[in-house]
């Protein structure tokens, strides 16, 4: 308890002469917080309606391509807010090409002409995804949808063409009983597998317009947040050198304060700000710009936080490998400046050479800002970014044992 207290004092001691600065106020939680608002106001934000899969026949009414629509359409259309998909027929296709080419619409699934007669007559025929470029989410949705009615529709076709075949064979085509087809289709369909069914309806895809590149919240705001934790915590390092210098650990050692309570409230007052920092950033970024924390805002929550561990450990590192306050300023700004845009904070890493996103990997910022992008951009769950979160705890062990072993109270 003791320990515990010390450690306390120490970070309540930082963290008052924190808020008494008001150029540390404004460069740690103001300038950021401004910066990070004008870099997510430069591309306008959508928001994400209810996905809606539109469906459209160049075959008659009569046709089976009709049916399956009908079958598959929503009726209710007035609930935005459910979070299901809606279908929706459309019945003119002419109309809703040219919704697409002029960006009306973003894409729809087409049933050629020929579609019924095929599946009649045991020919392949392909459905069709009509998309407009830039609308990648509902291409992928088409696309999948196709699959299943292709799955679906197809492998009705090999069981029935199978069940005939064999009857015809074995003489069955006049009498036979039900357990014996359910039989034969059953095995049938598992020798067959999927590959039948695959190449019995295909897919094919018409993109319309060029892709358009935008920026996003969800993408901005997770960057420079990681960057800016990590700056706030590099130039620390100034002051942990300056109370160094100052002799102002050495009397808190003469105090009967632990060098290891020391060590403890100076990473826990750095890190106290860090944590202040991403409240601030995520609670602006939520009711302000309507940022999506995916399907495990906990993710989102838990890799912020082993990133300020991980920024304050690099912190007090850094302090233990400089002599100066000089020194330690301007290795917090370099180490700063180069780790973020190699890290991917200012761009994504994708659109670096192959070589350089390997080299990015040297970095804690590329593993957060993968665990970052995988949950909030890319829908994963939780233990999609359980690797950056090992990751980040391994830099986090690696600069503090640094920091551990070279901490000291005294100037040399």
């Amino acid at each position: 308890m003791r320990e515990l207290r010390h450690i306390l004092i120490v970070a309540a001691k930082d963290l008052k002469l924190f808020t008494a600065d008001r150029g540390a106020l404004f460069f740690f939680i103001v300038f950021p917080l401004f910066f990070i608002t004008m870099m997510s106001l430069v591309s306008p934000q959508r928001e994400d309606p209810r996905l809606e899969l539109h469906l459209a026949s160049q075959e008659r009414e009569d046709s089976l391509s009709y049916e399956i629509i009908a079958a598959m359409r929503t009726e209710d259309e007035s609930e935005p807010g459910s979070g299901e998909a809606r279908i929706i027929w459309e019945q003119d296709y002419e109309k809703a090409y040219q919704a697409v080419k002029e960006e009306r619409l973003e894409g729809f699934l087409l049933f050629p002409a020929d579609f019924t007669e095929a599946i009649l007559t045991g020919h392949g025929t392909s459905l069709k995804v009509i998309f407009d470029a830039d609308a990648a989410n509902t291409s992928a949705a088409l696309k999948g949808l196709a699959r299943m009615i292709s799955s679906r529709v197809g492998s009705q076709w090999v069981a029935t063409s199978t069940i005939l075949e064999l009857l015809t064979e074995q003489g069955l085509s006049t009498s036979f009983d039900i357990p014996t087809v359910g039989k034969i289709t059953q095995e049938m369909l598992e020798a067959q597998g999927s590959s039948a069914v695959e190449d019995f309806i295909g897919l094919r895809t018409e993109k319309i317009g060029e892709i358009e590149a935008k920026s996003s919240s969800n993408w901005v705001i997770p960057g420079y947040l990681v960057m800016f934790v990590f700056f706030g915590a590099a130039v620390a390092a100034e002051a942990i050198v300056r109370e160094r210098k100052n002799h102002t650990l050495e009397r808190l050692l003469a105090s009967s304060a632990r060098r290891e309570s020391i060590l403890g409230g100076i990473f826990a007052g750095i890190a106290t700000k860090g944590l202040i920092q991403i409240l601030i950033f995520w609670t602006v970024g939520i009711l302000v710009f309507n940022i999506d924390l995916g399907l495990s805002p906990v993710g989102v929550i838990i890799l912020s936080i082993l990133m300020v561990i991980m920024s304050s450990a690099y912190g007090v590192m850094l302090a233990t490998l400089v002599k100066t306050e000089r020194g330690a300023g301007s290795a917090a700004v370099l180490g700063s400046l180069v780790m973020a845009p190699l890290g991917g904070c200012w761009w994504p890493l994708f659109i670096m050479p192959r070589w350089l996103q390997v080299v990015a990997r040297v970095t804690p910022h590329a593993w957060a800002i993968s665990g970052f992008n995988k949950l909030m951009l890319f829908g994963a769950s939780f233990g999609a970014a359980l690797p950056e979160m090992l990751v980040l705890i391994g830099f986090a062990g690696v600069f503090g044992i640094i920091a551990i072993y070279r901490f000291r109270t005294g100037a040399t």
